[in-house]
C-alpha cells in the first residue's frame, strides 16, 4: 500500500494534465482601485483644466502662463488711454521654455518687469487688467520700454493634479540712469495652489513667497470660488491679500467676474473690484469696474483686446477717472 498511493498520484496527475492544459489562465493582476486623490485629480481634470483653464488661457493671463507645463511665448503691445496723460504704447513680453530632458520638470522663464504685482505669484487677471498702465511709465516718448529683464529657472510638477507647486530662481536685469546700463539682482519665488470640488463650486487656494531687491520678501494669499453658471458663463469670486516685509502692511483686493464665451473665436469678461490697504489703517483705496472684450483675430496666435476701465479712488475723493486700454497680444505655445 506504502508503494502503491505514489502510483496512483502519478496516474491521476497523468489523467488529469490534458484538462488542465486547456483551462483558462489565471486572470493577471487587477489594477488597484482608484482612491480618493485619484478620484480628486480625474474631477480636476475634467471640470477645472477643461473649463476653467479653457477660460483662463483664452484671456492670456499669469494663471494658466504659471500653471501650464508647455512652452509658452507671449508678447504683448498696450495702449492706454487716459485724460490728463500722453497716450503711449508699452511692450512687455514673457516666455517659459520646457526643458523635456531635465527630468520633465524644469522650465526656463524669461520675462519683463518680474517684479510687478501683476506678475507675482498669485496674481488675478483682474489686477494684471487694472495695473496694465502700471507697466506703461508716464514718459514723453510713445513707445516706453520695461523697467526691468528677469530670466529664471523654475521646478514645476505636472499639470492637471489638484496640487500645483513650483519654485523658481533668478536674476533680473534693472534698468540704469544712463541708455542701456543695468544692475544685476538675484530674485527668488514659489507658489503652492491646491483644487477642491465643493458641489457645484470649485475652489482654490494659492499661497506664495517671493523676494526681490525692489519690493523686498513678501507673500501672496489668494482665494479663488468658480462656479458654472451655464456652459458657456462661470462666475469667479476671487479674494486676496499680499503682505510686503519692508513695509509690513498687506495689499488687499476683492474680485467678482463673470466670463461670458460668444463664441469660438471671442470672449468677454464683466468684473468689479475693491482695492485695499492695512495701513494706516484699513481701508478701500479705490474700486473698479470694468469690461474686456478678447479677440482671436489669427489662427490661435493672435489676439486683440479693448478694454475700458472705471477707477474711483480714494486720492481722488472717489472720482470717476476714466481709462481706455487697447492690447494686441502675440502668444506663441506648444
Amino acid at each position: 500500500m506504502i508503494f502503491k498511493c505514489p502510483r496512483n498520484l502519478v496516474l491521476a496527475s497523468a489523467l488529469l494534465f490534458p484538462l488542465t492544459s486547456f483551462a483558462e489562465e489565471p486572470p493577471e493582476d487587477l489594477p488597484p482601485k482608484p482612491g480618493f486623490l485619484d478620484f480628486q485629480r480625474d474631477y480636476v481634470s475634467d471640470k477645472f483644466v477643461g473649463f476653467a483653464n479653457t477660460i483662463d488661457s483664452f484671456f492670456g493671463d499669469d494663471r494658466s502662463f504659471q500653471e501650464t507645463n508647455n512652452s509658452v511665448l507671449q508678447v504683448d503691445a498696450t495702449r492706454v488711454i487716459q485724460q490728463n496723460n500722453i497716450p503711449t504704447i508699452g511692450l512687455t513680453y514673457k516666455a517659459k521654455l520646457h526643458l523635456p530632458n531635465a527630468q520633465k520638470r524644469l522650465h526656463l522663464i524669461l520675462e519683463s518687469n518680474p517684479d510687478q504685482t501683476q506678475n507675482l505669484p498669485g496674481a488675478t487677471l483682474g489686477q494684471q487688467l487694472q495695473q496694465q498702465q502700471s507697466s506703461i511709465p508716464s514718459v514723453f516718448k510713445e513707445v516706453s520700454t520695461p523697467n526691468s529683464y528677469g530670466a529664471a529657472l523654475r521646478f514645476q510638477n505636472k499639470e492637471g493634479s489638484p496640487f500645483q507647486l513650483s519654485a523658481d530662481g533668478g536674476l533680473k536685469a534693472d534698468n540704469g540712469q544712463e541708455f542701456y546700463t543695468y544692475s544685476i539682482h538675484p530674485f527668488a519665488r514659489s507658489s503652492a495652489s491646491y483644487v477642491l470640488p465643493l458641489g457645484a463650486v470649485q475652489m482654490k487656494l494659492t499661497e506664495s513667497l517671493f523676494w526681490f531687491n525692489t519690493t523686498g520678501a513678501g507673500e501672496s494669499s489668494l482665494l479663488d470660488l468658480d462656479q458654472h453658471l451655464t456652459d458657456k458663463v462661470l462666475f469667479r469670486s476671487s479674494s486676496g491679500a499680499t503682505f510686503f516685509n519692508d513695509n509690513q502692511d498687506f495689499s488687499l483686493h476683492q474680485d467678482f467676474s463673470i466670463f461670458r464665451t460668444v463664441n469660438q473665436q471671442a470672449s468677454l469678461l464683466y468684473q468689479v473690484s475693491a482695492n485695499g490697504i492695512s495701513r494706516p489703517s484699513a481701508e478701500i483705496s479705490e474700486y473698479v469696474a470694468l469690461v474686456l472684450y478678447r479677440r482671436r483675430i489669427h489662427r490661435d496666435w493672435v489676439f486683440l483686446e479693448v478694454n475700458p476701465q472705471l477707477h474711483y479712488p480714494k486720492a481722488n475723493n472717489f472720482q470717476l477717472n476714466a481709462q481706455f486700454i487697447v492690447r494686441l497680444q502675440f502668444m506663441f505655445s506648444k
